[in-house]
């Protein structure tokens, strides 16, 4: 019969024969127990009889059916990561793939394969017995010549196929050898006796037919007879049927011209499969002309000791194992194991090369390199082992592309580090090269670690050798290193790194200079700077730069969700996860979630938001150490308090704050600290909250962030119970262009109005709220309706009158209207009391000695507004000037330690830095 078989399963190319009641046993030991491993002589059909059990077992496995060669696999610790690549989950770099497979497959009720477990046996069990503990509606399927040896393993011999069973395998693969084959009476004879030699090893009989192209039953029988009088001489202890396939591979291989053999040992080098253009460069030469390789490749199919297939329709070609082990013993004995690895390597540095193509398509690029990782991995091992390193020293370089993107960040910056320290004191073009690699890797694996200082090591040694182009990669990079801790030494930096990149004609990193303009823009919510340059730099991405195209449009997202434009918000993080998710990248994905988990909780949809932090939330529950992705925990806690749920929002709200606890502070803990504080203030802890404001206040005062100001305003005006506070964070939130969060501050502001006042305010953030779709959050709504009930109370049939009046404002007049009903507070003429809460703010920045331009920084207003109202400060307090100013508050602060209703550290929330909230 013909192999029913799913994309995820090995591609059966020719008809399995017999082993149906094979099939049966191994599949009724399925329902009965959850690993069984199959075990076996090389060649007795552990890997055929696997797939066809897989294959059957499709339709009861709902989650799936997973196989998994690793054969290629040359160390236990890269077994767990090839499973995590094939299976397609996220890895999270610190819990390692083990923890991430486990956390993401609980529940799931799938089938997964490992096949050829034997040579990376421990890892296969520590593997097993962990995917096995934690999750119990999995099963696993295993091919090995020995047993895992973990509790609860099943372990099934196959056994040598039936006489009659043999025989029709050999019958059949002798009709794909001559079309017309059949066996008279001695034909059969001998057949019968040669299946019976080698012991029913489908394997050792596909080699026989292989051969009836052009020798008979009876010359092939003859001919293994005068093979096996040699095992005799075999080794003690080695099984019969071990021996039998050894001898008939050993008797294929002898009959082969010598050209072929040539090949046929040179082919032992590599670790997995290979395509054709890879045999000509490393299997030609000596007795192997260039022009006969392809024809060798071919008769070595023909003979079965070489395995054809198709993927994506590209024809590549294998060693079966146990033939590889007997290539790579001919190899060496032949002596050319370094002339032949030595061609391996040349080869795979020459396929590595970016150049046109990378610069064009990066992703193609990748594509195709990733189809070759095993070759790769096994070639930069060669190179860098090697007395000279300088060859294995660029393909690291070259392959830092790859690293960056690819799942394997970790082991990508262990290679440069190794290919760095061979030569550790050299200075010349390429050690400039490994460090770019080194910088550019650590931004996707570890950004706040090493990125910016190892980018300036290799922008020193790229502008000593005058190379423009690697000199803006530098640049680029080390302006990514800032960008979280400095925006405008950022700034800086990316005008510096677009003139190098122009010079050099680099549009990929031109454009990558871009988005970082524009993410920089949009965080100090200057966005109508930021949307142009976003959407500049997404156009040159999209084809050149799947993981930063992605990142582009999570923060176009964010900012069209400040905008007033949720649903836009949702479109664009739904392509950035579009973008991301193929990638595999455990940054990009998690920052396309968390853009779209944003965009749901805002409209209200908060099944939606957590659906989107599904895959994230269960590998952060199981996560011992925080891992860098910006702002997940931070996303996590937001959808949870949206929707109720206040312990868990503080709980993942620590696990951003712990994590910003280890670093500078950056763009990314002013966001966590001012979320954390509302948590804590709504928990009632409400001295905790108000640490966490000014250290909101001082990062984004120190990095220019006005929505985060104006966040950390509101917050304090419900600890405080000033609404002028409230005013003031409207009065960001107008002049930023931050729309979305107007009707927060019409919601907050209505509590402090007049009765009518207050219901016009309500009606009209109502009809707005259903105009931009941002529902009030649970706490909120729980909020809004005692308010309206209180006001329903106090107005009655006024009330509907003051609603139909306010529901008929647009968005911009309610605000007018709000702002024009602020009216005059009951301050005195004179003293600190008489100050608003901006004067006061400006009054401290001044008193600690910052001029106007760095108190306009801080408080988001123009030179002139910060002489306005300190002139309106010397009268009230009657001073003349920044010294008295200075003296006076210093004598407040001695004399007052909180008496007061506005003094200047309760009023305005100063922190001893001066930062202001």
């Amino acid at each position: 019969m013909t192999s029913a078989t799913p994309p995820d399963l090995p591609v059966q190319l020719a008809t399995f024969v017999g082993r149906q009641s094979e099939l049966a046993a191994v599949r009724a030991l399925l329902d009965t127990g959850r690993l069984v491993t199959l075990t076996g002589t090389g060649g007795v059909g552990k890997t055929r009889l696997a797939a066809q059990v897989a294959a059957a077992e499709v339709a009861r496995r709902p989650d799936g059916v997973w196989w998994v060669e690793l054969a290629a696999v040359s160390d236990q610790a890269r077994l767990a990561e090839l499973v995590a690549t094939r299976l397609g989950v996220l890895v999270e770099p610190l819990q390692g793939p083990v923890r991430s497979m486990t956390a993401q497959l609980r529940g799931r009720r799938a089938l997964l394969c490992l096949d050829n477990c034997e040579h990376v046996i421990d890892g296969a069990a520590e593997l097993t017995g962990a995917l096995l503990s934690s999750c119990p509606e999995l099963s696993v399927l295993i091919t090995s010549r020995e047993p895992l040896a973990v509790p609860g393993e099943v372990v099934w011999r196959v056994p040598p196929l039936a006489p009659d069973e043999a025989l029709r395998l050999f019958v059949e693969r002798g009709r794909q050898v001559r079309q017309l084959f059949g066996l008279d009476q001695e034909g059969e004879a001998a057949a019968r006796v040669l299946c019976s030699r080698l012991d029913g090893i489908p394997l050792a009989i596909e080699l026989a037919a292989a051969w009836l192209g052009s020798l008979t039953p009876q010359q092939i029988e003859r001919g293994l007879d005068d093979r096996f009088g040699l095992l005799v001489r075999g080794p003690r202890g080695v099984a019969a049927r071990q021996q039998t396939l050894a001898a008939s591979i050993a008797w294929s291989h002898d009959l082969l011209d010598e050209p072929d053999r040539a090949v046929f040992r040179r082919l032992a080098v590599f670790p997995s499969g290979f395509d054709l253009d890879a045999v000509r460069t490393v299997c030609a030469g000596g007795v192997v002309a260039r022009d006969d390789v392809l024809a060798g490749i071919g008769r070595l199919v023909d003979k079965s000791l070489v395995v054809a297939e198709t993927r994506g329709g590209v024809s590549r070609f294998l060693l079966l194992e146990t033939i590889r082990d007997y290539a790579a013993d001919r190899l060496r004995e032949a002596g050319e194991i370094h002339l032949v690895r030595d061609r391996h390597l040349g080869h795979f540095l020459a396929f590595s090369a970016g150049g046109p193509e990378r610069a064009a398509n990066l992703d193609a690029w990748r594509a195709r390199l990733e189809g070759e990782y095993d070759n790769l991995r096994a070639a930069l091992e060669w190179g860098l082992a090697a007395t000279d390193p300088d060859r294995g020293r660029r393909l690291a370089a070259e392959l830092s592309w790859l690293w960056h993107l690819h799942r394997h960040g970790h082991e990508g910056i262990a290679f440069l580090r190794r290919a760095i320290d061979r030569v550790p004191t050299d200075r010349s073009l390429l050690q400039a090269r490994l460090l770019t690699g080194l910088a550019l890797v650590a931004d996707t694996t570890s950004p706040l670690d090493m990125e910016y200082d190892v980018a300036r090591q290799a922008l020193e040694l790229a502008t000593a050798h005058g190379d423009e182009s690697l000199r803006g990669q530098c640049l680029s990079l080390a302006a990514v290193g800032r960008f979280y801790t400095d925006f405008t030494a950022a700034w800086d930096l990316t005008v510096e790194a677009i003139r190098s990149a122009d010079l050099a004609g680099d549009q990929l990193f031109k454009h990558s200079q871009l988005a970082l303009q524009g993410m920089i823009r949009q965080l100090q919510d200057r966005h109508d700077e930021a949307r142009p340059l976003l959407e500049a730099a997404l156009d040159g991405l999209r084809h050149r730069h799947r993981g930063i195209a992605s990142t582009t449009l999570a923060y176009l997202s964010s900012g069209a969700l400040a905008s007033g434009r949720p649903a836009e918000a949702r479109r664009l993080a739904e392509q950035s996860l579009e973008l991301a998710e193929p990638l595999g990248d455990y940054l990009r994905v998690g920052m396309a979630r968390g853009a779209l988990a944003a965009a749901h909780t805002a409209s209200g949809d908060v099944s939606a938001a957590l659906e989107a932090m599904r895959p994230l939330l269960l590998l952060m529950e199981n996560a011992e150490a925080a891992v860098f992705v910006p702002g997940m925990g931070a996303a996590l806690a937001q959808v949870l308090m949206a929707g109720g749920d206040l312990d868990g929002a503080l709980r993942w709200f620590e696990h951003d704050v712990r994590q910003a606890e280890h670093v500078a502070p950056t763009y990314l803990a002013a966001q966590v600290h001012a979320g954390y504080a509302e948590a804590l203030r709504r928990a009632g802890r409400y001295e905790d909250a108000r640490g966490e404001l000014d250290r909101a206040a001082a990062i984004a005062g120190e990095l220019g962030m006005p929505r985060v100001l104006a966040d950390v305003l509101q917050q304090q005006a419900l600890l405080t119970g000033d609404p002028d506070l409230h005013h003031e964070a409207l009065t960001i939130r107008v002049a930023h262009g931050l729309r979305t969060f107007w009707v927060d501050s019409l919601d907050a502001i209505a509590a402090w109005l007049a009765p009518p006042n207050a219901v016009r305010t309500l009606a009209a953030s109502t009809t707005a709220r259903a105009a931009l779709g941002y529902p009030r959050r649970v706490a909120e709504r729980r909020e809004y309706d005692e308010l309206l009930a209180r006001l329903r109370q106090t107005l009655g049939e006024q009330f509907a009158t003051a609603w139909a009046a306010g529901a008929e404002l647009s968005l911009d007049d309610a605000v007018a209207y709000v702002r024009r009903s602020r009216g005059t507070r009951d301050r005195p003429a004179a003293g600190w009391d008489s100050l608003t809460p901006t004067e006061l703010s400006v009054a401290r920045l001044a008193a600690t000695g910052l001029n106007n331009p760095q108190i306009g920084a801080r408080l988001f207003m123009s030179r002139s507004t910060v002489k306005t109202h300190l002139s309106h400060i010397y009268a009230k307090l009657g001073v003349a000037n920044r010294t008295e100013l200075a003296g006076v508050a210093s004598f407040t602060d001695d004399r007052d330690s909180g008496g007061g209703r506005n003094t200047p550290e309760r009023a305005t929330g100063l922190n001893a830095t001066g930062g202001v909230i």
